[in-house]
């Protein structure tokens, strides 16, 4: 399972806050490492989501094309090779 880059961005502030209201410098440390590191995912989140929206457009654009070509197929009087006769 592949985290959303909104969840991302979540921790990412929770860590951030965390890093700021501690007292101790180890629990600091350990907050905007993790801070870091969510916000890099975040970023690799978001570029994961925007090539599914291409992908999902490219297919939809796909699906309509290929929807007047199949017309063409379902037609008994076309055919590749004229000179063979029908297609069915």
């Amino acid at each position: 399972m592949q985290p959303s880059s909104t969840l991302c961005r979540a921790q990412e502030m929770f860590h951030r806050k965390r890093a700021a209201d501690a007292t101790l410098i180890n629990v600091r440390t350990v907050a905007e490492k993790a801070a870091a590191a969510w916000g890099a995912e975040a970023i690799l989140a978001e570029k994961r989501q925007d090539r599914q929206q291409q992908a999902s457009a490219f297919r939809a654009s796909g699906a309509a094309n290929l929807s007047e070509e199949d017309e063409d197929e379902d037609d008994l009087s076309f055919s590749e090779n004229p000179d063979r006769g029908l297609a069915g």
